[in-house]
């Protein structure tokens, strides 16, 4: 069931000479095999398809530039479901099919962020809606895995629009290039007397984006703490297996356990067992993944609850708990004060879009975890409406390689978050991004507990595609406007 996130009765728009349309688009399947597996809840991830586009879009005067966008197309993540996942992987590729033919069907011009709301409250939710009628039995896609699968072709189209303008992406975010403010596209909190009238994103965005940014590294439920959990399956490729080993060669200071959710003595023991071996190692900061499978606050609190009287130190080390219940917020409206009163609770799965995130603050939730791959206007709209009602940012890892990592990483350098940003493809599937990496060598690898966002510069998103020349197969897709 999806639901329309809608947009708000604003200024009316008025064209600019900026505006931009879609002329042509190109869909690229890259598989990608991790050297480790990925437990997300009841699955595991041992390959991702990563959906590559490449857009092409003009202005009125018939000038025209390119733009890329990529996207890990992680069905375990967007899609959980009892659904094989042969049947989930096909469906989400044919519905990035039916994207770059919509896309270019999408007649209108403007700003990337005024045309990534309008196509998804206009062409997404209906085309959805449609794909999932032909399908048969369970596999609905949701909305969640629509837009992942929309994201690459929306990233695509703000890195085009800074290209064609020759500037950063980021700074066209203002009244210099977009119609329409904030009040367009958001509705505040009542109550909170917020005003979004004549307030752009650039309003929201920090003033001066950090270019090296804290790392944190992922702990996931299969990652082997100590020489006595080693399986012999272990990969020998010269990367770390064990925790320190992770923590001594990056300098980590920043560690996310993900948990079970559903075993709350397996939980207690995990995050005790790797806070502290962090202590032993100088990690500073943990943070708590429950994987969305928690019904009742009473399981996160009193884990907590248990740690600051048992384990202080590994609770004070405790940053934020992320989003410990389930996906649908709508569906499961939980009160959540209980465990935000103990530690700030940040929205994940949950947050689709900016309405979410007001409907998840008036349950107790305090922060947001902001995600690339719910499409940069999503993350930005919701960055813009958090940030106006006081809550936390941070921006999380979809184990983003090759391309996929840089919009992601200045996404968190703009959204000034409460720590860094998670980075964890260097675990997964290291070698996938060794191409981009001889161009942005401090974006895929760890260093002093940092990323090094140096290397990025020039229009766009500063990708330095044609610098980076990672070879493609053919287009799984072409499509062009009338």
């Amino acid at each position: 069931m999806f639901t329309t996130p809608g947009r708000t009765t604003g200024h009316a728009a008025t064209p600019r000479p900026t505006d931009v349309r879609v002329t042509r688009v190109e869909l690229y399947l890259l598989p990608v095999a991790t050297r480790v597996p990925l437990k997300f809840g009841g699955e595991t991830l041992t390959s991702v398809t990563c959906a590559r586009v490449r857009m092409t879009v003009a202005d009125a005067c018939g000038r025209t530039a390119e733009g890329w966008g990529e996207t890990p197309l992680s069905v375990q993540w967007a899609w959980p479901s009892t659904v094989c996942y042969r049947d989930r992987h096909e469906a989400m590729i044919a519905f990035c099919r039916c994207l770059a033919e919509a896309w270019c069907r999408f007649d209108r011009a403007g700003h990337p962020l005024e045309l990534g709301s309008d196509f998804q409250h206009d062409v997404l939710d209906p085309l959805a809606a449609n794909f999932n009628r032909t399908r048969q039995g369970d596999a609905q896609l949701p909305h969640l895995a629509a837009l992942v699968c929309c994201s690459p072709f929306d990233l695509a189209l703000h890195d085009a629009y800074g290209n064609l303008h020759n500037v950063p992406t980021y700074e066209t975010y203002n009244a210099q290039f977009m119609s329409r403010d904030v009040a367009s596209f958001l509705e505040p909190a009542e109550g909170y007397g917020v005003d979004f009238r004549n307030r752009f994103p650039a309003d929201f965005l920090a003033l001066q984006p950090e270019r090296k940014l804290p790392v944190w590294h992922l702990v996931g439920g299969l990652d082997p703490l100590d020489e006595g959990e080693r399986t012999g399956s272990e990969p020998r490729d010269g990367y770390p297996v064990l925790l320190a080993d992770w923590i001594e060669r990056d300098g980590l200071q920043c560690l996310k356990i993900k948990l079970r959710g559903n075993d709350a003595a397996w939980d207690y023991d995990r995050l005790v067992r790797v806070g502290q071996l962090g202590q032993q190692h100088g990690v500073r900061w943990l943070s708590t993944d429950f994987n969305c499978t928690v019904h009742d606050p009473a399981y996160v609190n009193e884990i907590l609850d248990r740690l600051r009287c048992e384990q202080p130190a590994i609770f004070d080390a405790i940053l934020y708990v992320e989003q410990p219940f389930p996906y649908d917020l709508e569906a499961n409206q939980i009160d959540v004060r209980g465990v935000s009163a103990r530690k700030p609770l940040f929205m994940d799965e949950s947050a689709h879009t900016w309405r979410f995130v007001r409907l998840g603050r008036s349950l107790g939730w305090t922060g947001v975890a902001l995600k690339t791959c719910k499409t940069q206007t999503g993350a930005i709209l919701s960055l813009c409406w958090a940030r106006a009602h006081g809550m936390d940012l941070m921006v999380q890892d979809l184990t983003n390689p090759m391309l996929a990592q840089i919009p992601h990483v200045l996404l968190a350098a703009h959204a000034g978050t409460i720590m860094g940003v998670e980075s964890n493809s260097m675990q997964f599937y290291p070698e996938a991004s060794a191409m981009e990496a001889r161009v942005h060598p401090g974006l895929y690898t760890r260093r002093g507990g940092e990323l090094d966002l140096a290397s990025l510069r020039g229009p766009g998103f500063g990708c330095r595609i044609a610098e980076i020349g990672r070879p493609l197969p053919s287009p799984d897709r072409v499509a062009e406007a009338n």
